[in-house]
């Protein structure tokens, strides 16, 4: 009887290995194509992680990694209590919070009012329109914001002006309050119809049948755009959630350095900007890095927290 319950046991611990291996050589074509990718991937993402090193040494350039005076967690002591560095933090989590807010809601939004037009050429033509400011540069869209919220004048204060709302034109670049709302319409408007991709597609998985059934019912536009198509994308939405939570600490980079100045650096360093200012371009490298490990390491945790929720809540999760 202990004889026949061990090969029991056996057989049950041999056959999900047995399984694995029928699924690996079902795909051995899709493994080995994807063997390049993950070469490419060690070299170039992985491979780097050893200069991590250097945000626990005083990095000097002309020794090699490895022949560094080692300074222990000296550069993260500073960086926590350096005042500089905890608003630059402060300030990247508010305006990736506003980005990813009115990111969300306006591309979900958009996508679902795209979904409605039934005249195919005018939906093909906003599409079009929509997502073209995601391809220029932030060169360019910078520029526009400026000529825009121009003080002499822009067309924003010319129509605040037309219309008596103001008495004198307002230098949007030079006062805090409005920097972090000019960076999150500025997202927004590059990268709305871009956003709205993945929306679009997702919808486009919905049954008709769901559509119909509500319609019998006496279901409006709005009430299947609330109760059919909203939970469709239900799952789409706490993937993408996901991700984006992830990127919490990347604001961005060029729309605050292009746009910000000395009147509104306090609200506008975020900790890209604070490493290139005082890390790489002051040939400490240190510092550069332990931020950057900083950032990654939040990243990586806010991932696991939110796919954690997701799960508990029985959701959609990336693992």
């Amino acid at each position: 009887m202990e004889a026949e319950m061990k090969n029991l046991s056996l057989n049950v611990e041999t056959k999900p290995k047995k399984d694995l291996f029928k699924k690996i050589m079902k795909q051995k074509t899709l493994i080995i194509m994807s063997i390049p990718f993950l070469i490419y991937i060690f070299i170039f993402n992985y491979l780097p992680l050893a200069g991590w090193l250097m945000a626990f040494q005083k990095y000097k350039p002309a020794k090699g990694l490895f022949d560094q005076t080692w300074c222990g967690l000296d550069q993260f002591k500073f960086l926590f209590s350096d005042p500089t560095f905890l608003k630059v933090v402060r300030n990247t989590l508010c305006m990736s919070l506003i980005n990813l807010t009115l990111g969300f809601i306006c591309s979900i939004g958009f996508a679902l009012l795209l979904n409605e037009l039934r005249n195919i050429l005018s939906k093909k033509f906003i599409q079009t329109v929509s997502y073209l400011p995601h391809f220029l540069s932030w060169i360019i869209v910078t520029g526009i914001v400026a000529d825009v919220l121009s003080s002499d004048g822009g067309i924003i204060n010319q129509l605040l002006l037309a219309t008596n709302i103001i008495n004198q034109p307002i230098n949007f670049f030079a006062d805090t309050k409005y920097f972090w709302g000019i960076v999150g319409i500025t997202n927004v408007w590059k990268e709305v119809g871009w956003g709205s991709i993945i929306y679009l597609s997702a919808i486009t998985a919905i049954s008709p049948d769901l559509y119909e059934a509500a319609e019998i019912d006496g279901a409006g536009r709005f009430q299947k755009m609330l109760h059919v198509t909203l939970p469709g994308i239900k799952s789409t939405i706490f993937i993408l959630l996901i991700m984006n939570i992830g990127n919490i600490l990347n604001a961005g980079f060029e729309v605050q350095y292009l746009l910000g100045n000395g009147l509104v650096q306090e609200v506008s360093q975020t900790i890209d900007i604070f490493v290139l200012k005082y890390g790489i371009s002051l040939n400490n490298y240190s510092l550069a890095t332990a931020a950057g490990i900083f950032k990654s390491v939040i990243s990586v945790t806010l991932i696991f927290i939110a796919n954690r929720l997701a799960k508990s809540a029985g959701e959609e999760r990336l693992f």
